[in-house]
């Protein structure tokens, strides 16, 4: 089977973001990523797909098919209502798999609500050949994620696994691979690591330069065995904001993106490097 890797629009985060002079467009985005050479693109909680026009959609998907790019989408929340439109989304663009997310800003079903309104919506998936992945991360613990896709039993749901998000619930990342591995259909490819918060008081939890932080890459890979399996490897990070003496240019923004774009180079190559 084959394994795509991909970027994600969070691989752009500050780059898109109006914090920047002249921030990139989804489209500025595509080329980019299709520029450094990966297969796969997930929009992931890019807000405009929320609303976007059928037109809109026709031309995404034709930028990418021109780029060689696989589509993916992101989103958040199990409302069918939602599910449904986002599925819509995904059919116009050519893209056969949704990554979503227990809950929706306020919105925190429990787990029985979120059952039934995933058992309301798969049918739709399902006969459109759509996968949807929720993804691991802490507000909801991971054995409650697990209990749910099993239960329901659907060839249409999955997990997106991100091991670096759950840390935050006190859950070790090689226990939550273990988890959830019969179900893992997309991975989340990014590195963190804790510092001392200024005064040593208290901890920070970031996005470090992959191989250099917590999330150890070479295991979660050899578990979950993407290549045999067919998963595709998503790339994001948790890239803070740079303060101007980090960089020469003293200019925050320049430094940012900068940066951004210098992990993106580099977490390319160091994946790649992992491939058999």
């Amino acid at each position: 089977m084959t394994s795509l890797l991909g970027l994600s629009t969070y691989a752009y985060f500050w780059r898109m973001s109006d914090r920047v002079p002249s921030p990139m467009s989804l489209d500025d985005a595509m080329r980019d990523a299709a520029a450094q050479g990966v297969d796969l693109f997930q929009i992931c909680d890019h807000l405009p797909l929320d609303t976007a026009s059928d037109e809109r959609l026709a031309s995404i998907r034709g930028l990418a098919a021109s780029l060689g790019l696989t589509l993916e989408v992101g989103t958040r929340g199990t409302a069918p209502a939602h599910l449904a439109r986002w599925l819509h989304i995904a059919l116009a663009l050519g893209a056969t798999l949704v990554r979503s997310m227990w809950s929706s800003g306020d919105d925190l079903p429990s787990a029985a609500e979120t059952e039934r309104r995933l058992r309301e919506a798969l049918p739709a998936y399902e006969a459109a050949g759509v996968m949807l992945a929720l993804e691991t991360y802490e507000v909801v613990p991971t054995a409650e994620l697990v209990t749910v896709v099993a239960a329901i039993g659907s060839p249409s749901l999955g997990i997106c696994l991100d091991p670096a998000n759950t840390v935050a619930n006190l859950e070790h990342p090689s226990d939550v691979v273990e988890a959830c591995l019969p179900y893992v259909v997309n991975w989340h490819v990014k590195d963190a690591d804790f510092t001392r918060s200024p005064g040593w008081v208290g901890f920070q939890y970031t996005g470090v330069p992959i191989g250099t932080g917590r999330i150890d890459h070479d295991a979660v890979r050899a578990a979950i065995a993407p290549e045999v399996r067919g998963i595709n490897r998503v790339i994001e990070f948790w890239l803070p904001w740079q303060d101007a003496t980090v960089g020469a240019t003293g200019d925050p923004a320049q430094t940012t993106t900068r940066t951004e774009a210098a992990w993106t180079t580099q977490t390319i190559e160091y994946t790649r490097s992992k491939e058999s």
